[in-house]
This record gives C-alpha cells, structure tokens and sequence, in this order.
C-alpha cells in the first residue's frame, strides 16, 4: 500500500514545521551548545526523526526503520569507504616517517613567510583537505606553521582561514557525493555547479589570506605569486569537477597549484623577503607558547641526497591519484558494473533504438537490494511536486567500483612499496578501523538521519516553510550552508541536514535545485574556519590549548564576510546575466 506523505499534519504550519526541525535543532544543538560528542549527537538526532516521523506526520513504523537503514547503507559505502581508507593510507605515511619528509619539502622552498603561507597553508592544505578531510589539513599545516616559527594564533588563523575554497570537494569529494546521494540530484551535475561557484574563491581566498597575515600594502609586495597559486589552483578545480567529478578535484588542483608556485618562484623573487611570522598590526603574545619548543626551519634547496627521499615521500600519493582518477572514469565503472543485456529468448545481444548494444547491471561486481517496503511505496504530492510522484529505493553495492576500494588498492600498493609486510598491513588497518570507529558511527548515522527525513516528508516541510524568503533565497539558503557547517563542522553534515530542504525550496520557488543544493556546499565551506571542531583541532595541533576563544574572534570577521560574498555570487547566477547561464540542471 502507498503511503502519502504529509507536510503539515497538525494543519497548523508553524507547528507542523517545528517539529519536523526538532531533530535538525537536536544535532546542532548537541554539538554547539551541550558539546556531545558527534556520533552520540547524530544517534540522538535519528531518533527523535524516527518519533516524529512516525508519531506526528503518520509514517509507517517499518517504513522509517527501512529509511534509516538505506541511509545507513548509503553511508557505509561510498562515504564510510572512502574516510577509513584514506585515514589507512595517512597513517602509513605518517608512521614511517615519509609525511614528515613531505612537510619538510616544502618548507624548505623559500625563507619568505607569505610563500610558505601560500605553499603550506593554501596549497598543501589543499591537498590534504582533498585527499583526507575531517581536520586532517588544519592539524597538518597548522602543525608545520608552528615549526616554521609562526606564533599559535597565526599558525591557527592563518591555517583555517585557507582551508575554505576546497571544503567542498574535502575527502575524495565526500561532501558532493554525500548531497547528491541525500537529494536525490545527479552527483554530475552538482560538481559541476559546485566547481563554477568555487573558483572564484580559490582565486580571491590566497589574496585574502596574505592580507590577513600581512597586511595590503605586503600582500601587493607578492600579488604575481598569489595570483600564480590562486589562478593555477581555481582552473583544473574547474576543469576536472565538471569534466570528471568531485573525487580528485583537490587533489589535482593543490598538486598543479604547488608544481606551479614552486616552478614560479625558481624565477621570480620578491623585492624584499618578509621574515617576519607576526601577523599585521596585532600585539601577538601567543608566541611564547610555542616558538621555545621547535626552532624554525631555514629555507633552502635540496641536495642531490634529499631529493630521492622527497620523491618516495610523494609516491604513495601520486599512487592514490592515479587509482582514484581511474575509479572516477565512467569507462572504468561500466566496465565492471554493467554487463552486455541479453534476450532470454534469442539468446542474442538487446540493441536500443539507434541499434547500439544495451548493457545492464553485472550482479557480480553491482548487485542491487531493493528495500521493497519504500520503493515506490512512498508518494510525494503537491505542492512539493507538480504531481504525485513516487520515490525510488534501490541500493547499488558496486564494491569494486566505489571510490574507497581504488583507495583501498592504492593503499595497500602504497603501503608493500614503502616497505610494509602484508601482516604490518593488517595491523594498520585493523588500528585504523579502531580509530575511525567513531566517525564512521556518525557517518552511518546522518545519512540515516538525512534519509529518514527525505523519505518521511520531514524536509518537505521545512522547505515549504523557507519557501517564504522569496527572491531572497539564494543569499538566505546559502548563508544556512554556512550555518550547518559551522555548527556542526562538517560541510558533509550541513549538506545531509539542509541538502533536501534546499532542493524543496528551489523547486518551490522556481530555482535551480542544483544550484541552491550546490550552494549548501559552497557557502558551507566559509563557515569552516569557525566551528568548533575545526578550532579545536587548530588550538591543538598548535598546542595553544585553552585560547579556542581568540582564534574564533579572529577568524569569524573572514569567515562571515566570505560567506555572503559567496551567497552574492549565487544571487547572481540565480537571476542575472551572464552569471545564470552557468547554472547546470535548469530551473
């Protein structure tokens, strides 16, 4: 039987919208205010959606439960794959040393502290903030900042306030692939949208960056150099998002952007050399924390014996490249997933109408579990949708396929070529997977969560209700992007909590849905230098313990203008020309 959802079933809006929001309200306010830990507070989260789902909007009991768990397998696989083996191949590099050689690299490259802060802060950061996510970059280059003599407050500020333009596609593009699997939208699509906001910013972010470490009249000192990392940066983030998705885009946009600085600094100088680590026009007494326990490290060019040790270093992670460009290609995906369609009865090849043959799923390398009690057993009415459409259910297990196991591969080559033994590997593994116990509890759980509340209706009628902003939206709902990251510190979490709510409102107010959906994503990522576990992970890898407060009044000024210069951006590609013919999915 078909059960229809219901968008206001108190026949009261206002209450109706209150409490489908209670289990939004409940995650962030576990996470901001009560400091719960974050699988505690998505497990939390979950369960009132379940209550409400079925006590107050009427949905079937077994229905909600099947909701939670095709979430929950969305989560595990591809989005828990993906975050615990690229956690497996850090800690590799970590524990043989060869990440310390890869920091050492590039401190080494110039005595200038503006172009450490572009190569550290902004390009590496980059790196690991599109291999790895989670605070991985923050901890990394705020770490490395310090060793270069960069006072606590700077090393924290300066690392967050660069970790911004490539949130998005954090963690082998985990946000993306995370919205697209909650809204229902093409992952395509929204990585080309995201990848047409973005660089904008990864253009503006290293000029923002220098003029807050320095001040304006240094940042115009080296304008040639930034312009190199941001425009060397922003052109393959747009190219490889809307021409092969969101999995490498900071991955081969950070590798470019460093190869391009680095390239461009063996024949250019700046007229003077900023040694200086304080930040501009500020009385900076976190210093003394910090600089007395590791001396800074000198500038200068490798030796004929360093340079093979920099070279393994990076092994490992050309290796990942490599296997995860070709994990992202459709030709390697139809290759395994499908399988040439046969006629039962002729027992020959099914061609379409252009005569071309047809493939179908290859249940050896995709099988399909179709939750039979919600495929298309949940029908969605206006004025959600023009006319009652029913939603689809069916779970893709393309093991082979999915991102995480390329990485996984990648890992374990990476890992036998560094040295390891096959049980060392094992051991690795097994410590990784108690490490990340917690994080792929949370996973699990908000794709849970973001599921129950598409499939129940939940998000429907926050939606209706944020309808009411008007022409006002793009700026308001990509503002709330920067609210859920900010309060829960994971654009990955705004995007399951306001993902369905964005693609309901633009729907009812005639906008692209990718677009809005797209600017979840992209206005989330400035509210990344100023949630809490972002700070958190600074102040320590920092170890300015107890000075989380400073660090936020620094960064949120940035934080908050970016954000509305990026809801501005969306303004614009929502109603004006040229900027509206960027839009990818139509209105």
């Amino acid at each position: 039987m078909v059960w229809q959802q219901v968008y206001d079933p108190f026949g009261n809006a206002v209450l109706s919208t209150f409490l489908a929001a209670v289990p939004v309200v409940v995650m962030l306010a576990s996470l901001a205010f009560f400091h719960i830990k974050a699988h505690l507070a998505a497990l939390l989260a979950l369960a009132s959606a379940l209550l409400i789902a079925i006590f107050a909007f009427g949905m079937p009991a077994g229905m909600a439960g099947s909701a939670a768990l095709f979430g929950a397998a969305n989560g595990l696989l591809p989005i828990g794959w993906i975050v615990l083996n690229i956690i497996f191949l850090h800690r590799l590099t970590t524990e043989n040393g060869s990440f310390k050689v890869l920091q050492d690299s590039l401190a080494r490259i110039t005595d200038d502290r503006r172009l450490q802060l572009l190569l550290i802060a902004f390009c590496f950061g980059a790196f690991f903030e599109g291999a790895a996510g989670f605070g991985t970059p923050v901890a990394v280059t705020g770490a490395i900042l310090i060793g270069l003599g960069f006072s606590p407050l700077a090393a924290s500020g300066l690392a967050l306030i660069a970790n911004t333009a490539p949130v998005a596609f954090g963690a082998l593009g985990t946000p993306v692939i995370t919205l697209a699997k909650v809204t229902g939208l093409d992952e395509m699509e929204l990585s080309m949208m995201v990848g047409r906001q973005l660089p904008f910013f990864s253009v503006i972010v290293p000029f923002w960056l220098i003029w807050a470490f320095a001040g304006w009249r240094k940042m115009l000192e080296i304008w040639p150099a930034i312009l190199v990392a941001g425009v060397s940066f922003a052109i393959p983030q747009f190219v490889v998002s809307n021409y092969h998705g969101p999995m490498l885009v900071d991955v081969i946009a950070a590798l470019i952007s460093m190869a391009c600085l680095t390239g461009f600094l063996k024949v250019w100088k700046p007229a003077t050399v900023h040694t200086s680590a304080a930040l501009s026009g500020r009385h900076d007494d976190s210093k003394i924390d910090a600089s007395e326990e590791q001396q800074p490290v000198t500038g200068g060019a490798f030796s004929n014996d360093t340079r093979p040790a920099v070279l393994r270093a990076w092994m490992p992670w050309i290796i990942l490249t490599v296997f995860v460009f070709a994990w992202g290609t459709q030709g390697f995906k139809n290759l395994f997933d499908t399988r040439p369609a046969i006629d039962p009865q002729s027992q020959s090849a099914k061609l379409d109408p252009q005569g071309k043959p047809m493939r179908e799923a290859n249940p050896l390398f995709s099988p399909m579990v179709t939750f039979s009690t919600l495929h298309q057993q949940i029908e969605k009415v206006p004025p959600v949708v023009p006319q009652p459409k029913t939603e689809e259910a069916i779970y893709k297990f393309n093991w082979f396929t999915a991102t995480g196991s390329g990485i996984f591969l990648a890992a374990i080559l990476g890992g036998l070529l560094m040295g390891y033994s096959i049980p060392q590997l094992v051991r690795q593994y097994l410590r990784t997977l108690w490490v990340v116990r917690y994080s792929l509890i949370t996973i699990v759980a908000m794709l849970a969560l973001g599921f129950l509340t598409r499939y129940s209706g939940l998000d429907a009628t926050m939606g209706l209700a944020f309808a009411a902003t008007g022409i006002f939206y793009p700026m308001f709902g990509t503002l709330l992007g920067w609210l859920g990251v900010a309060l829960t510190g994971s654009d990955t979490a705004s995007n399951v909590l306001f993902g369905g709510l964005q693609r309901v409102t633009s729907e009812q107010l005639g906008l692209s849905p990718v677009l809005m959906a797209a600017a979840n994503s992209s206005g989330g990522v400035m509210g990344k230098m100023v949630d809490a576990q972002s700070i958190v992970v600074a102040s320590t890898a920092t170890r300015w313990y107890g000075h989380e407060g400073e660090i936020l009044r620094y960064v949120f000024f940035h934080s908050v203008v970016l954000a509305i210069l990026v809801g501005g951006l969306v303004t614009l590609q929502a109603y004006v020309e040229p900027f509206s013919r960027m839009v990818v999915g139509g209105h």
